[in-house]
Parts: C-alpha cells; sequence; structure tokens
C-alpha cells in the first residue's frame, strides 16, 4: 500500500489519508516512518483513540518518556500520558488566573519538548479530546528548512557548537514561583547540540527553543542573541503551519528538527483537552559538560519571552 497524503504547508507536514492508527500493518507503518522523516510533521484526522491505543501507536516508534511530575499533573492518567488541559481533576474548568494555566501557558513560546532533559524527544503525538470552538491553535516550524537557507559561514559557525537547555530557565520566563523546589530538582539544566543530523538522511536542522539559553563558549549576551535570532529566523509568518484542532486529530511531530507552540483561547469559556505522548531520543546528543553555567534570566530575557505569550 502505498500512503496517500495531502500537503499541509509548502516547507512541513502532510496529511496521512485514510489510516487508523490503531490497526497500522508493518508495511504501512514503514511507509508512516519514511513520511516522518521526511516532512517532520505528521496529521491523521478522525482518531478517536483511548489512552491505551495512543500509547500502543506510539510506542511502535520506540520507548516513551514518563511526564514529569509538575502543579497540572493528574493521578488518573498513565505515566506516559501528559495532559494538557484546562480541566481539573474533578473534570471542572480551571478558573482564570489559576497558577496551573499559568504554567501552561509556557507552551505558547516556541519549544521543541524534552530539549531540557539528557536524552531529548525524538517525537511527539498529540490528541484532540475536546477542542474549543476557536483559538487553541497548535503553530509548527522547521528548523531543517531555516537550516537550509542559512549562509554557509553561518553554518559553519554553529557546526559543533553546544548549547544549554534549561526547563527551570523558560518557565521562569513566564512567571516566578511556577517550579516548586522538588519540581525544579527533575529537571537540572542540560547541554545539547546546537546543529544535528537526522542520522536516515544526513540533512541537519539547529536545535533552539525557549528552553535554550546559554552556548558553551560565548558569554550570555552573545548567546542568548543568537539563540533568538536563530529563533526568530525559523519562525517567520510564512513558514509557520498553524494547525486548527478537530475532535479525533492526532499530530505527530519531529522534535529533533522542529519547533512548536500552543496558541490561546477563551480558556475561562471552552474546554481544551490534548493528551500527548512522547517518544524517547536514541541517547544524548554531546558529552556532558561539567558545571555548565546558567545566567539568571534578565529584564531583556523576560521580556523576550513574555511577548510570546498572546495572552496569561
Amino acid at each position: 500500500m502505498t500512503l496517500e497524503t495531502r500537503r499541509l504547508h509548502a516547507r512541513v507536514g502532510v496529511e496521512i489519508l485514510g489510516v487508523d492508527v490503531a490497526q497500522v500493518s508493518e508495511g504501512v507503518f514503514g511507509d508512516i516512518v519514511e513520511a516522518f522523516e521526511e516532512h517532520s510533521v505528521l496529521l491523521f484526522r478522525d482518531q478517536r483513540l483511548s489512552d491505551d491505543e495512543q500509547i500502543a501507536f506510539s510506542r511502535r516508534f520506540g520507548p516513551l518518556e514518563t511526564s514529569l511530575r509538575t502543579i497540572t499533573s493528574l493521578a488518573k492518567v498513565a505515566p506516559e500520558v501528559s495532559n494538557l488541559a484546562n480541566v481539573d481533576a474533578e473534570d471542572r474548568l480551571i478558573p482564570a488566573g489559576d497558577k496551573r494555566n499559568l504554567f501552561n501557558a509556557g507552551n505558547q513560546m516556541w519549544h521543541t519538548d524534552s530539549s531540557f532533559k539528557r536524552v531529548p524527544a525524538h517525537a511527539s503525538l498529540l490528541s484532540a479530546r475536546e477542542v474549543p470552538p476557536e483559538g487553541g491553535e497548535t503553530e509548527f516550524a522547521s528548523t531543517r528548512v531555516a537550516y537550509a537557507a542559512l549562509p554557509g559561514s553561518t553554518q559553519r559557525f554553529l557546526e559543533g557548537k553546544v548549547a544549554i537547555h534549561s526547563f527551570v530557565y523558560s518557565r521562569g520566563l513566564v512567571s516566578d514561583g511556577l517550579l516548586p523546589p522538588d519540581h525544579a530538582a527533575q529537571v537540572q539544566h542540560v547541554t545539547q547540540l546546537l546543529v544535528r543530523a537526522n542520522p536516515r538522511h544526513g540533512c541537519k536542522a539547529y536545535f533552539v527553543g525557549s528552553h535554550a539559553c546559554e552556548i558553551v563558549g560565548m558569554t550570555t549576551d552573545e548567546a542568548r542573541a543568537l539563540l533568538r535570532e536563530l529563533l526568530e529566523r525559523a519562525t517567520r509568518p510564512e513558514v509557520v503551519y498553524t494547525h486548527r484542532w478537530r475532535p479525533g486529530d492526532l499530530v505527530m511531530w519531529d522534535n529533533r528538527c522542529v519547533l512548536h507552540r500552543g496558541r490561546p483561547w477563551d480558556e475561562s469559556a471552552y474546554r481544551r483537552v490534548m493528551h500527548r505522548t512522547t517518544v524517547a531520543g536514541d541517547g544524548p546528543t554531546v558529552p556532558d559538560v561539567p558545571d555548565a553555567p546558567v545566567a539568571p534570566a534578565r529584564e531583556i530575557d523576560i521580556a523576550w519571552g513574555r511577548g510570546q505569550l498572546a495572552a496569561v
């Protein structure tokens, strides 16, 4: 069987047509993997999945991460599933201004999932269980496309450089105190290779996002200016795919080369319930750099971070 696809955007993403991900043969699954490696973002419509079915399909791509314990965690959800929702454990809307909604607002900054972990994520699969009638979109941008458009001199300058990623830093851009000390202890800052090559076809991408905050061997001023410039190059409006969710949508993306961010909606009026599974990467991208420092967020950093939040 040859997959039938439809382009989502000229630069990134395809919709996979006529596939039920709960019943995929080995041959079709191989074609899905090839489409993922080529197009970086895959959309499957009308997938009314249970958590167990989502976990089973996701595991076919590799071992799954378990979710971090945060103020938004729900005990009733499997550890392999991140519950991204504005409803609480009693299935009630979380009140406007609640710290849990503020914590989730960090997802409105451009990022790659789990870049703050020693082994960063390979892929994420996000299932739309309930969606608002307007707002709440997710935007995607390819850093592979952005890297290919860089001048050769810039590509050579970036090669071999090591960035530092910190979840504590990025959540601090949103608001103080979003990570209690015991939660922050789960996510010490880590080093990641700044330019990564796809192991199947060799195409390169740069690895940035809201968690990236330093570059080894550069001053904080130089590093953060460069990281912001790279992110802004990759997320110019004309190269961004905006996904408008329908219930039953399953979107999968390649965290090695795709930035994404959620968009706001009226959280006080409409429910939005999304379940994400995350496929772990193959291993660290670079040997650890002992005692790599992270300078606190400065006013210019906080202003830049909060400027990405359309509504908090």
